[in-house]
């Protein structure tokens, strides 16, 4: 690690150093931005609730009232819709997705477009749950600024992947993540030490601390873990350079999705309790659906461990693997091809899947706990999924510069021999 950041400042490589400085610079736009408060209209958000997840990916721009506050969120769940929708389940997407880099341009444009309409219908319900007095211009003023301020972050996160270190609305993301940590940790700091809680405080703030890297560890074991099946190749000629083959399975292949899915699931009638005003039906929803209800709690973990499931299995597909490494004249060691083979695949993934599942719903679940049983203040929390998507991105980046170093050193090896 030390050695590619090294080769990161060499003079010698300034366009990898270029597209650090302009990544950083469209980040810079990105947390302005998130300052910029909607004009003429003022939120009520004293209590965010299920919109945690949504206030942390946008940089604390939900609260602030800001043209950012939906972020990438809405582009995020269009994405994973069309994925989900594009696996056999609607032919022209199917079509789409099978056709190369020209049917992925398609699938992205509609995935972009199909974004812009979830931003604007968030932004309308958003208004509507919480802009307490105002006419049909308030609401119509605040859903078009958060949809063009969502277009402009979509925008961004373009020119960041095509002009900077890539992965432009993952990095927008994880941004946001960590430009709420500062405020986070000084307003911890205000409330343990300066309130002269003494000796107390300061070992209460060492204690969160210590927990908060173990979070951070914990994650980075859980992103890098991964199960390798060895496979061989009845021609040999196949093998690459005789090293030894395998397939990667990761402890968690679904990322963040689950815990998306999930809050999405979890939010749908409490955002239709907000809109629709009917004070039973509010009072269902808060006994019995809010996270903060024994009921409400256990479902979230439910379904999270559930759409692991679901999406793990839609995006490794057993069968289609099988069948593609017995096209291949791949095996795996001492088991089968064809069906023995898809059930071999099939018995590690629930395996797996079952302990990064539970994982994820513990990071998920941190949050929830922490303000439960912590009197500190709202902000303060132990958010284990913003830590994931940090820690994920961050690896990811870091993979993404590595082979660019790499993959430099090789061309110019080739050249000096030449």
């Amino acid at each position: 690690m030390f050695a590619t950041v090294k080769q990161i400042f060499n003079p010698k490589n300034k366009d990898i150093q270029k597209k650090i400085l302009f990544t950083f610079a469209a980040l810079f736009i990105f947390k302005l931005g998130t300052t910029i408060t909607v004009p003429g209209v003022t939120l009520d958000t004293e209590k965010l609730g299920f919109l945690e997840i949504v206030n942390a990916m946008s940089g604390g721009a939900f609260e602030k009232a800001s043209i950012f506050a939906l972020g990438v969120m809405p582009y995020i769940t269009a994405s994973i819709v069309i994925q989900l929708l594009s696996m056999d389940i609607i032919p022209y997407l199917s079509e789409l997705n099978k056709q190369g880099g020209v049917g992925r341009n398609k699938l992205n444009q509609i995935t972009r477009i199909t974004g812009i309409v979830l931003a604007f219908i968030q932004g309308v319900m958003y208004s509507f749950a919480y802009i307490k007095t105002g006419n049909t211009l308030d609401y119509m003023l605040y859903s078009l600024v958060l949809t063009a301020g969502t277009a402009l972050l979509l925008w961004i996160g373009d020119q960041i992947t095509q002009k900077g270190i890539g992965n432009g609305t993952s990095m927008i993301i994880m941004a946001g993540i960590i430009t709420t940590l500062p405020s986070m940790f000084i307003s911890l700091w205000s409330e343990l030490i300066n309130s002269s809680k003494g000796f107390i405080g300061i070992l209460t703030f060492v204690l969160f601390v210590l927990v908060f890297l173990a979070i951070i560890i914990g994650v980075i074991f859980e992103e890098c873990a991964e199960r390798r099946i060895p496979i061989q190749y009845a021609n040999k000629s196949t093998s690459i350079l005789g090293k030894q083959n395998y397939i990667p399975f990761k402890l968690n292949s679904s990322g963040v999705i689950p815990v998306i899915f999930a809050s999405a699931l979890i939010s749908i009638p409490q955002i239709i309790a907000s809109f629709v005003k009917n004070a039973k039906f509010s009072l269902f929803v808060t006994k019995y659906i809010s996270y903060e209800t024994v009921t409400g709690f256990i479902a979230y973990v439910i379904f999270i461990i559930l759409f692991a499931y679901l999406y793990t299995f839609m995006q490794m597909k057993p069968d289609e693997l099988a069948d593609n490494l017995n096209k291949n004249g791949g095996y795996i060691p001492g088991v089968r091809p064809g069906k023995e083979t898809e059930e071999y695949i099939k018995k590690i993934l629930k395996r797996i899947t079952i302990v990064g599942a539970c994982f994820l719903a513990l990071l998920a679940s941190l949050p929830i706990l922490f303000s439960k049983f912590s009197t500190l203040q709202t902000s303060i929390t132990l958010s284990g999924t913003g830590l994931l998507i940090v820690v994920g991105v961050a690896l990811e980046t870091y993979k993404q510069l590595e082979s660019q170093l790499v993959s430099r050193t090789y061309v110019k090896g080739r050249k000096g021999r030449r």
